[in-house]
């Protein structure tokens, strides 16, 4: 029998779902148009595409919960911030690529502590978790828990700034790693959808600088697909995932963890030795 807790998580897993096709969905119909940028500073921006998806998810999550807060990278703070429901949407993670032509982007939509979707427009596959585990879901296939593997060695490694750690810890200087080229293979795909794909087996890990991760509209689905897949998610200090802790490193398992730790740990000491 199911409990009303699990029913719950059910349910807002299918919202979560849901929510990110939709965003998809407007993500494919606007690819390859020209769209006018709406400049947001430090060579940031945003286009229609991004507040149209954004728009989409609303509709879906106002349908099943029309009390739930929302935070969207667009549209900003709707309801309040203290809400026990809110979720957290990024209509489009990787705009510059989809305004390049680039069709590596995610729709990640989650709930505080709780269900999360990430979308792949393009590849036609969601991920997502009920806050216990994840799946992937293929268009015209059943619905498959995801399995993360270093098998591949690829490390997908986020060199968009800021760099907040910089001199102490800077991820190009992981790039030129002797033992991170001798195990592992670098990608730079600059979207989350890269988080995703450490769950389902596509990256050994990922690793980005940063602050505070755990509450950012690009980070939150993909953290808690991953923790529900079984990765090993913290700072890139080794800490937690919260307000203690710094950036991101998700990897598919121990070693992969235990082996980028020690090669960013050993760069941090020469940095503070030398003064930077």
């Amino acid at each position: 029998m199911t409990s009303a807790g699990s029913c719950a998580s059910s349910d807002d897993a299918a919202v979560a779902t849901a929510a990110a096709r939709a965003g998809a969905e407007v993500v494919r119909a606007l690819y390859g148009r020209r769209l006018d940028r709406v400049d947001k500073g430090a060579g940031d921006f945003a286009t229609v595409a991004d507040v149209e998806a954004e728009a989409a998810i609303l509709d879906v999550i106002r349908a099943a919960g029309p009390d739930d807060a929302v935070l969207g990278e667009e549209g900003g703070q709707r309801g309040a911030a203290d809400a026990e429901r809110q979720w957290l949407v990024d209509p489009l993670c990787g705009t510059l690529n989809y305004a390049a032509g680039t069709m590596l982007v995610a729709v990640n939509v989650a709930l505080r502590d709780g269900a999360a979707a990430v979308a792949d427009p393009f590849g036609g596959e969601v991920f997502f978790t009920d806050g216990q585990r994840a799946w992937v879901r293929r268009d015209g296939a059943d619905d498959a828990l995801l399995t993360p593997s270093p098998a591949t060695r690829l490390v997908d490694v986020n060199l968009d700034p800021p760099f907040p750690s910089a001199p102490v810890f800077r991820a190009v200087d992981l790039l030129a790693h002797p033992e991170f080229v001798g195990r592992f293979r670098p990608r730079v795909v600059s979207t989350t959808l890269a988080l995703a794909w450490v769950a389902a087996g596509k990256r050994a890990a990922y690793v980005t600088d940063g602050g505070d991760l755990s509450g950012s509209v690009h980070f939150a689905a993909g953290i808690a697909v991953c923790r529900a897949a079984g990765c090993v998610v913290t700072g890139i200090d080794g800490a937690p995932v919260g307000e203690a802790g710094r950036g991101l490193l998700v990897a598919a398992d121990e070693e992969t963890h235990g082996l980028l730790m020690s090669m960013m740990r050993g760069r941090s000491r020469r940095s503070a030795s030398s003064g930077g």
